[in-house]
């Protein structure tokens, strides 16, 4: 990845995150919403938004629906923010990383659990 793209990436993360705290007041978001990736095509037609929040799986779909309606808003206030030439097409995706990590220290903590009580049997 170039280092442009990189650049593109942090400044659209980094206003879709401010976006969404101060502009969006949808009650369907919740509370919040984080964005924890941006990819962007090396083109700069296309950038995949990648967003969390704790929620269940009808939350996390009505997320993403309501991200998808609100894009152009999105797309028109980059473009209004940013200096940039052209304004990627944006469409949002989930990200399950912080609900994977989650599960893996879940994980963790069963396997020191049971090794510190298999060594005071012994």
């Amino acid at each position: 990845m170039t280092h442009r793209i990189e650049q593109v990436n942090k400044l659209i993360r980094r206003e879709i995150s401010e976006l969404l705290q101060h502009q969006v007041k949808d009650p369907r978001l919740g509370s919040f919403v984080a964005v924890t990736e941006v990819s962007t095509s090396p083109d700069l037609r296309y950038a995949k938004i990648f967003v969390s929040r704790i929620a269940n799986e009808e939350e996390k779909q009505e997320t993403l629906s309501v991200l998808a309606a609100a894009a152009g808003f999105f797309r028109n206030e980059l473009a209004r923010r940013l200096r940039l030439r052209r304004i990627p097409k944006l469409s949002f995706q989930w990200d399950d990383s912080i609900r994977r990590g989650d599960h893996l220290l879940q994980l963790i903590d069963q396997v020191t659990t049971q090794s510190t009580s298999d060594q005071h049997k012994g």
